[in-house]
């Protein structure tokens, strides 16, 4: 290619790229101005939005602050701005000056403003000043961190802002939240939720949820009528019943604030009070003592059934709740109220106790009709007065008996010989007589002074110095073992060498009574009378000696004069008719002789409570008819009738048949002494109620009235002769065998003697007595 055409095809080209740069720069250029009309169009945007944002902050008192690296920006509100300054006293109304002395007035807000810049934490917070109180708020936008101030004056600086009241409702534990006027919350706390079991308002709303229907008819109520309502309501919150007071107060702006409080403790308290005054006045009712209580104007508030009772008093005037007042005048008109000589003035001493709150002393009150009132008045912790009326005649009556009975018993225990002494369980003395001062030679001061067992040891140990005594005698007052106080009696050998005689016994109010008795003369005599009884007993031993050595020295000679009279009076011819009178005559006075020394003998052995009975069972029918047929030689030479009645019905008796027939043998012998010729001699026996009684009956001279109170004595003499040991014998051996004898006699009557012999009997030394039928 030659170089014109090199040339004109650089040139095509040049001019080709001029063409499209100019083609290429009216394009970027339309481009540019496209981009700067929308760029005109946001300013302008913008622009509008600032003058909007700068409107608003201005128009609710609140400046803008617009933070990046730490340096502060006014965005919005430089009024604002000016007074926020003038709140927290700044010279200068500059927004770093601001962002400054908020760093400065707290530690705490200087962190978390840190807190924002840094990591873009949201901040809330409020600083007060000396002339009024700034509210912070924060959030972050990309870089930069944005401050809302707002400042309060004057009287509504303590004012809490919106989200800041929130967060104080929402503290709270019960309850509380903003309804709309049909009782619809728009606004609930946390513990409203929690009651409800939701996470917000919007899902408690979902599901249907409210914490009581009749609360959001209450607050209903309240908007409806633009009037404050309060209401108690028990519900079911955290698991339990529990008692809410409820109060819905219409707010400015339209809506119902409710707000609850938990009352249960105090419902609780309150149900429980009520309980305890009802259980009080119930107590009070069933005291016996009459009760009235007035209220702080001086009327009736409570009264019980014995304050009625005592006054007699209508129970349907009482309802009434009349005046103390009404009540006084109306005991003076019935008299029951004690006697005054101006009734006006003990009336109105007596109202005005109710103005004396410091303890009252009791009052003793003498009615007309005799009785004696101890009148105990009281505050009331209600207010008012509390009287109590308790009848004590009968307590003054008691007490006056009791006194009286102590005078007696004081002037008795002084009458006594014996030293007494009365301690109680504490060891102090509580009762002595005049012998116990004189018996251990002390005064009453000095007792006085001592006033325990110890004090009293003190002054008795001069005369009985062994404290092994005391401290043994102080464990029976003080010790509280019973076993320890059981009653003690012993002797003690004073200084003065007296026999002292002491005993210890507890009383039934815990005290123990100590008495001393000076014995010396008693002991002495008592050693005089055993040596007494001592020669008393060898001489009656020397006694039965002699009984028995004589009566066994005049039996053989007996036996042998016996013998030989009998031998004689029956020789046959060989004496004469006069001889062998006599040898009868000698032959029966030996035998009376023998029996009476075998009667002196058996006396003696009864004494000597030697005898034995020889037990066995005794027909008792066989018995009479062996003992008439015995007798009968005698009877018939006495010309007297022996007459026996039946007794098979009283069957055998267990008895000493040798000594029940001695018993008979000495009453037959009698009899028939004392029975003159053509008489009768009755033998019989009989069963009674618990015994057998054997009988001799005679229709002889009978027995003088002053003989008959001693015929069973010992050697009564008898007309006939002897000793006279037969009756008493009988007795002896009778009441050997348990029984008694018994004797009916009138002079020219006869006489009959009886011995009872129990069915059941108990004999001397001797194994009981039985019947068998």
């Amino acid at each position: 290619m030659s170089a014109h055409e090199l040339m004109l095809a650089a040139a095509a080209g040049a001019v080709s790229l001029a063409i499209s740069a100019v083609l290429w720069a009216f394009a970027q250029r339309r481009a540019a101005d496209r981009r700067i009309a929308g760029l005109k169009a946001r300013i302008r945007q913008l622009e509008a939005g600032a003058e909007t944002a700068q409107a608003s902050a201005e128009a609710f008192d609140s400046a803008l602050l617009a933070v990046e690296d730490g340096h502060a920006l006014l965005a919005s509100g430089e009024d604002s701005l000016n007074v926020c300054c003038e709140a927290l006293g700044l010279s200068e109304h500059d927004p770093q000056y601001l962002l400054n002395a908020l760093m400065r007035a707290d530690p705490d807000h200087a962190r978390r403003l840190r807190g924002l810049f840094e990591r873009g934490e949201a901040v809330a917070f409020e600083v007060k000043g000396p002339a009024g109180v700034v509210t912070v708020e924060g959030r972050a936008a990309g870089a930069l961190a944005w401050l809302r101030v707002s400042a309060v004056l004057g009287e509504d600086q303590g004012l809490p802002t919106a989200p800041r009241f929130a967060a104080f409702l929402n503290s709270r534990t019960c309850p509380a939240w903003l309804a709309a006027a049909d009782g619809s919350p728009i606004w609930v706390n946390a513990a409203w939720l929690k009651a409800v079991d939701a996470s917000s308002l919007d899902e408690a709303a979902q599901r249907g949820a409210a914490f009581d229907r009749g609360v959001d008819a209450i607050a209903s109520e309240a908007a409806n009528m633009g009037q404050r309502r309060e209401a108690l309501r028990w519900l079911s919150f955290g698991g339990r019943r529990r008692a809410f007071q409820i109060t819905a107060q219409p707010l400015e702006g339209g809506g119902v604030g409710v707000w609850t409080d938990d009352l249960t403790d105090l419902e609780e308290a309150r149900e429980e009070t009520k309980r305890n005054v009802e259980a009080h006045d119930e107590t009070l009712n069933r005291l016996d003592d009459a009760v009235v209580i007035f209220d702080r104007s001086k009327r009736l508030s409570f009264h019980n059934t014995a304050f009625a009772e005592l006054w007699g008093l209508e129970p349907a005037w009482l309802t009434e709740r009349p005046t103390h007042g009404e009540i006084l005048d109306r005991l003076r008109q019935r008299r029951r109220l004690p006697e005054t000589a101006d009734y006006a003035k003990w009336k109105a001493s007596e109202l005005d106790r109710y103005e004396k709150l410091e303890q009252q002393p009791d009052d003793m009150w003498s009615t007309p009709d005799g009785r004696t009132l101890r009148v105990v008045r009281q505050p009331h912790p209600m207010g008012g007065l509390l009287l109590l009326f308790a009848d004590i005649t009968g307590e003054l009556k008691m007490k006056a008996q009791f006194n009286a009975l102590i005078q007696v018993q004081q002037a008795t225990l002084d009458k006594l010989s014996d030293a007494v002494a009365v301690f109680g369980s504490d060891g102090r003395l509580r009762l002595h007589n005049e012998s116990f001062e004189r018996f251990w030679n002390i005064t009453p001061l000095q007792i006085e002074a001592a006033g325990d067992f110890e004090g009293v040891v003190e002054l008795c140990v001069p005369k009985l110095h062994d404290m092994v005594f005391w401290k043994d005698l102080k464990g029976r007052v003080a010790d509280p073992d019973p076993a320890a106080r059981m009653p003690i009696t012993g002797e003690a050998q004073t200084s003065d060498d007296r026999t002292v005689e002491y005993r210890t016994r507890p009383l039934p109010d815990g005290a123990t009574l100590v008495a001393f008795t000076d014995v010396t003369d008693a002991r002495r005599l008592e050693s005089a009378l055993a040596d007494r009884e001592q020669a008393l007993s060898e001489a009656e031993r020397l006694k039965r000696d002699f009984v028995g050595n004589v009566s066994y020295e005049l039996r053989t000679p007996l036996t042998t004069i016996i013998g030989y009279s009998e031998l004689l009076e029956h020789s046959g011819d060989s004496l004469s008719e006069r001889a062998r009178g006599y040898a009868g005559a000698v032959k029966s006075a030996a035998t009376q002789l023998a029996r009476s020394i075998d009667d002196v003998l058996d006396m003696a052995q009864i004494d000597a409570d030697e005898m034995a009975l020889d037990l066995a069972q005794v027909n008792v029918s066989e018995l009479l008819i062996e003992t008439a047929v015995r007798w009968k030689p005698e009877a018939e030479q006495a010309k007297v009738s022996i007459v026996m009645q039946p007794s098979d019905a009283v069957g055998a008796i267990r008895g000493d048949r040798r000594r029940l027939s001695q018993i008979l043998d000495h009453l037959m012998e009698n009899a028939i002494g004392q029975t003159p010729a053509g008489g009768t001699v009755t033998l019989s026996a009989r069963k009674a109620v618990g015994e057998v009684q054997l009988q001799v009956a005679d229709t002889g001279r009978g027995i003088p009235f002053h003989v008959q109170a001693h015929i069973f004595d010992r050697f009564i003499g008898r007309e006939r002769g002897g000793p006279g040991l037969g009756l008493a014998l009988v007795k002896a051996l009778t009441e050997l065998h348990g029984g008694w004898v018994a004797l009916e006699s009138e002079p020219g009557a006869g006489a009959k003697f009886t011995c009872h012999l129990p069915e059941v009997a108990t004999a001397v030394s001797q194994p009981e007595l039985g019947f068998a039928s």
